[in-house]
């Protein structure tokens, strides 16, 4: 049968072969043109070579022109157009697949290899669905080991597509089957910024702007009269957007010390004011005017040099005032002028540049996702963009999907339900209870307290959402000592106790019904030997004893607190009683929490 396993793997090798479609094979000076594989005929039309273009950010795809050089002026074309894949400029060394996990994922980290842009990521997480038991992958072809040119076995292997990642189309049945990066889930907990021109008068809120100009709001219109002369605009605050104390590693280190896994910065607000050269930015962004730097660029290199930060942008895709957006706003939007010579080349530009690992999308509520295109550029960000495999993107990408499609969802600002949610979902806040922009009229009654922040995150995360956190900067480049003291105070309570935030998943239970002020996590497997619950008690207990209605222990329990060194002695009855000990002792701040072993609800 060795002739059989011979005529198979060559069948195998052709199809390989003519899978591959027509090739243009060059020499020095020339272009040698063969319509399929086999001896190299010199085609009668030849043709000069043209340069290479750049690559195309859309299609991953480069071309040249070529111009005929020799031939029949009849039969021969004049000029010929040809392409070919660009080169991948990260390339990276895989790693082995996890076991399946409860979600019915499984993940894999690959290193970045040494030839690779030094701007790649170091690393990458791939998730992916597992497969069936005993199912093949419609990616894999089965083939015949072949060990020599002359030497065919009968063993059978595996060769499995470069792509290990389903390719989506621009559908939200396709696009919400993605399976959400499991980097997004674990982190748990990030910071927001929010910068812009807004920064300037810092009076109000970062919609200024339009509070002046579209609703024309007394206190916004008085504060303009009693300040600036008439005929102030709103683009000139922009010279005085300075930034001159603006050092990104030091807001990189400032939010490092907070405990947060991940940052996303505004790249541009409402107000269209970009914080990077946007090639549409018509001088209307921090290199051409106020600062004169690229803002995103820096605190993009500064924030990847923390080895556990991933970086992401918000971008708004309306703008208030854009004469472009108006207009097709003023045509029902019918046409799409404004996303095409705008939206959509920013966003391209800011990926391919920057390649952060989570966008948030905003001011689409104006405009269907199919005026937005939408779909067609999150296919593009799952399928070829550089940050394919671990990009998270949230639901605010058209009038009607917040709440409905996206990688996570955010629903509304500072939206905390205090139940569990079926989908995996963000509570976008601000300290500053009135503002996410930094305003010069905040009183400290405005801000909301580190205990109030642990609260939040704890309520947050127990009922399996994500906590991001906003701070806003000053004019000139500054974090406030007052957001410096917050971001410090929470990481200060996350060194201690961040077991019971970090990759944990939600419980059976997401609050105690006997104990207000109770939250749960749990960690580990499904397994009850192998299972831990954390309690996260927001009040230290009055008089010393924590009762818990929701968790049921055994005698091979331990009951700890973390931050302090012994065991907790408890007893059962018709709730579980917990004595702490004096407070003291404990290392722990603003929340306590208690972790239980082996619980067997």
């Amino acid at each position: 049968m060795k002739w059989i396993a011979v005529i198979v793997a060559g069948l195998v090798l052709v199809a390989l072969a003519m899978a591959e479609g027509e090739i243009w094979e060059e020499d020095d000076h020339e272009v040698l043109i063969r319509s399929e594989r086999g001896a190299k005929n010199r085609d009668p039309c030849r043709y000069v070579k043209g340069a290479w273009s750049d690559c195309d950010p859309k299609t991953n795809m480069r071309s040249r022109i070529l111009t005929l050089k020799k031939g029949d002026q009849n039969t021969c074309e004049q000029t010929k157009t040809i392409q070919k894949k660009c080169k991948k400029a990260c390339r990276y060394e895989k790693g082995a697949w996890s076991e399946c996990s409860s979600q019915n994922q499984m993940t894999r980290s690959d290193s970045l290899k040494a030839n690779s842009d030094p701007s790649c990521e170091q690393s990458r997480q791939i998730t992916k669905k597992c497969k069936n038991k005993g199912a093949k992958s419609s990616k894999e072809l089965t083939v015949l080991a072949i060990s020599s040119p002359t030497s065919i076995t009968n063993e059978i292997f595996t060769v499995t597509s470069l792509q290990d990642v389903t390719r989506y189309t621009p559908t939200w049945d396709s696009l919400d089957s993605r399976p959400l990066p499991q980097w997004y889930d674990e982190a748990k907990f990030g910071i927001f910024i929010h910068w812009g021109v807004f920064s300037v008068p810092s009076f109000g809120s970062e919609w200024f702007w339009n509070n002046w100009k579209e609703s024309k709001s007394p206190q916004y219109v008085d504060f303009m009269k009693n300040n600036y002369p008439p005929g102030f605009t709103y683009q000139d605050f922009a010279k005085d957007f300075t930034a001159e104390f603006y050092n990104p590693d030091e807001w990189a280190e400032i939010i490092h010390s907070s405990g947060a896994k991940y940052v996303v910065l505004t790249s541009k607000h409402h107000e269209g004011y970009t914080l990077w050269p946007s090639k549409t930015g018509f001088s209307w962004n921090a290199v051409d005017v106020g600062p004169h730097r690229d803002l995103v660029g820096e605190l993009a290199n500064s924030i990847r040099a923390k080895k556990d930060l991933k970086f992401g942008l918000y971008h708004s895709l309306l703008e208030w005032f854009n004469p472009l957006y108006l207009q097709d706003k003023k045509n029902n939007f019918t046409t799409q002028t404004f996303v095409k010579q705008k939206t959509i080349p920013e966003l391209y530009e800011l990926v391919e540049n920057y390649r952060p690992e989570l966008i948030w999308s905003d001011g689409d509520w104006e405009g269907t996702d199919e005026y937005w295109t939408s779909k067609e550029f999150i296919a593009w960000l799952y399928n070829d963009s550089p940050v394919k495999h671990t990009v998270v993107v949230n639901d605010r990408w058209g009038e009607g999907d917040v709440g409905k499609h996206g990688d996570y969802y955010t629903f509304s600002d500072r939206y905390n339900p205090g139940v569990l949610q079926s989908h995996k979902w963000e509570n976008c806040m601000t300290i500053d209870k009135k503002s996410w922009g930094f305003r010069r009229n905040a009183k400290l009654s405005d801000y909301l307290t580190v205990k109030e922040l642990v609260q939040t995150l704890a309520e947050t995360v127990s009922c399996g959402g994500n906590l991001l956190m906003n701070i806003g900067p000053t004019k000139d480049g500054i974090i406030a000592p007052i957001y410096e003291d917050r971001l410090r105070g929470m990481g200060a309570w996350l060194k201690i106790n961040g077991e019971a935030i970090y990759s944990t998943k939600p419980w059976t239970y997401q609050n105690d019904t006997l104990t207000a002020g109770v939250w749960y996590t749990k960690s580990g497997s499904s397994d009850v030997a192998n299972t831990v619950v954390y309690a996260i008690v927001l009040n230290w207990p009055k008089y010393g004893n924590l009762e818990l209605a929701a968790p049921c222990l055994v005698n091979e329990s331990d009951v700890t607190l973390l931050g302090y060194s012994q065991d907790l002695q408890w007893t059962f009855k018709d709730a579980i009683e917990i004595q702490f000990p004096s407070r003291a002792n404990v290392e722990s701040e603003w929340a306590w929490v208690i972790k239980m072993t082996n619980v067997t609800n």
